[in-house]
C-alpha cells in the first residue's frame, strides 16, 4: 500500500498490520490447494495436514484483532484510518471463515475415504471450482493492499459469474440423484463440498467489497453490482 493512503504517524502500523493480514492470505490459500489436492487424490494425510493448520489460523486472527484494538486504544484513529483499521478487521475474520471452509472440505476428503464408496470424482468441475476460488481470493488481497477500486470491482464482478457455474455443478448433481437414487448420498456430500467452494468466493467478494469501503466511505455489501 503507498504511502499517500495513510497518515504518517500509522505508517509502521499499518504495515505491522497489513504484514500479519497478508500472512493470514497466504495461510488460507495454502488450506484451499492442500484440500484440492486431498479431495482429487483422496489423501487421508493431505486432510490432515489442513485440520492442523486451523490452530495456526486461528491464532492469526486473533493477533491480528489485538494489534487493532491496540491502535485504536493508542492512536484514537479517524475517518479513513478508522475505516482501514475496521476493514482490515474484516477482512481477517473473512480469512478465518474461508480456512473453516477448507476444514470442511478436508473433513468430507476424510468421510469419504472412510466410506470406502467414493465413485469418480467430477475432478474436472472441481479443479475448476477451486481454482476460481484460489484466483479470486488472491486478486481481492492484492486490491485491498493497493487499495485499488478497479480490481475490487471486478473480482466483484467476477464472483457473480461464479455463482452461475457452481449453480451448473449443483444441477449436474441433483440430476444424478435424480437418475440413481443409489448415488443420492454421495451427491450430497459433492453438493456440500461446492457449496463450501462458493463460499470461499463470497469471502473474497467481501474482501473486495472493503476497498470501496475503505476509499469511498461507502458500504456496498449486500449492493447489486451494478448500483456502484
Amino acid at each position: 500500500m503507498s504511502d499517500k493512503h495513510l497518515s504518517s504517524q500509522f505508517d509502521d502500523d499499518f504495515r505491522v498490520l497489513l504484514a500479519r493480514l497478508n500472512e493470514l492470505g497466504l495461510l488460507v490459500d495454502g488450506q484451499i490447494c492442500r484440500a484440492i489436492d486431498a479431495l482429487l487424490g483422496l489423501d487421508s494425510k493431505g486432510a490432515q495436514r489442513v485440520l492442523a493448520t486451523e490452530a495456526e489460523v486461528n491464532a492469526l486472527e486473533v493477533e491480528i484483532d489485538y494489534e487493532i484494538t491496540s491502535i485504536i486504544a493508542k492512536r484514537q484513529p479517524v475517518a479513513l484510518d478508522l475505516r482501514l483499521l475496521m476493514a482490515i478487521s474484516k477482512s481477517s475474520t473473512n480469512l478465518e471463515r474461508i480456512g473453516n471452509e477448507t476444514d470442511k472440505i478436508a473433513r468430507k476428503v476424510l468421510l469419504l475415504i472412510q466410506s470406502r464408496s467414493p465413485r469418480g470424482l467430477p475432478t474436472h468441475e472441481l479443479r475448476l471450482a477451486a481454482n476460481l476460488s484460489t484466483e479470486l481470493l488472491r486478486r481481492a488481497m492484492k486490491a485491498f493492499s493497493l487499495l485499488n477500486v478497479t480490481e475490487a470491482m471486478a473480482v466483484m464482478k467476477e464472483q457473480e459469474l461464479g455463482h452461475m457455474e457452481f449453480d451448473e455443478f449443483v444441477g449436474k448433481l441433483i440430476k444424478s440423484m435424480m437418475e440413481n437414487l443409489n448415488a443420492t448420498s454421495y451427491c450430497v456430500e459433492l453438493i456440500s463440498l461446492a457449496k463450501s467452494l462458493e463460499l470461499i468466493t463470497d469471502h473474497a467478494k467481501h474482501i473486495a467489497e472493503l476497498v470501496i469501503y475503505v476509499v469511498a466511505g461507502t458500504n456496498v455489501h449486500q449492493t447489486p453490482i451494478d448500483q456502484i
